[in-house]
């Protein structure tokens, strides 16, 4: 049952991904959803970074009464996955993206790279929700576990759409990309439910939404770029909005089921 409602959770991501298809949108259209992709990750990076510092603070908070090493721990696994996170993208996109197959520089990741470096921050933050659906199934809270299926899922519908947004203004992706980069995005959800059932971790926990946090950073960075392309502030705002409502509302289902 664990390893079913696992493989659930990651797998709706791909609900959001067949927008990506779509035949040359107009650039208004381009422009609203490369911001609601934009909007969606604003969430998960408040919503990361949250969920990362609450084991800190309590381990900050024991620490005054005892041995402050949990705290040192939490802080420098943390401390280092958001740099780590953040600046390997930076590298691997100077020494690797941006060059063609001649070895040419160019000037900013393609559509499909920059889909890509979305699907590996929010897979690394699936992770992270997979641990969640284990360690409540590890415990015997079914029921819970089931109620985190719901809320995942429609979350992971929204994530895919986040992945799918960039790709809808260049050429037609293939459906096996869009197949790699659902897997890339959901698949961590699955492999963190059966480590989350095997084990209890905090730093497992801290370090893979550290890593979410600096990759999603960058990638909001290089959406943003993107976006003042088509200088339609007023749509890119509204779209910004949009897409951050859109992942805070999936996530009250989240806390209505006691995440």
């Amino acid at each position: 049952m664990t390893v079913l409602l696992g493989a659930i959770a990651g797998f709706t991501i791909y609900l959001g991904l067949p927008i990506a298809r779509l035949k040359q949108p107009a650039p208004a259209w381009q422009a609203f959803l490369n911001a609601l992709a934009t909007g969606i990750l604003v969430f998960l990076l408040w919503d990361i970074i949250t969920k990362a510092t609450e084991p800190i603070d309590t381990a900050l908070t024991a620490a005054q009464q005892g041995s402050p090493l949990p705290f040192i721990i939490l802080l420098a696994l943390f401390a280092g996955g958001f740099g780590f996170g953040l600046l390997s993208l930076v590298y691997f996109e100077r020494f690797f993206l941006r060059r063609t197959a001649q070895g040419v520089r160019i000037h900013e990741a393609t559509p499909r790279q920059l889909a890509l470096m979305i699907a590996v921050g929010i897979g690394l933050h699936n992770f992270s929700e997979g641990l969640a659906i284990g360690q409540a199934s590890r415990v015997g809270a079914l029921s819970l576990a089931t109620l985190l299926i719901v809320g995942f899922g429609l979350h992971n519908a929204t994530e895919g759409f986040g992945i799918a947004a960039p790709l809808a203004g260049g050429v037609r992706p293939s459906w096996a990309f869009l197949g790699l980069a659902g897997l890339i995005g959901g698949g961590p959800t699955f492999l963190g439910t059966l480590l989350g059932y095997g084990i209890h971790s905090q730093p497992v926990f801290v370090l893979f939404l550290a890593l979410a946090a600096g990759s999603i950073f960058y990638v909001i960075a290089e959406l943003l770029h993107v976006g003042r392309r088509f200088q339609l502030r007023e749509l890119a705002m509204w779209g910004i909005f949009l897409g951050f409502l859109a992942g805070y509302g999936t996530d009250l289902i989240l806390t209505w089921a006691g995440a």
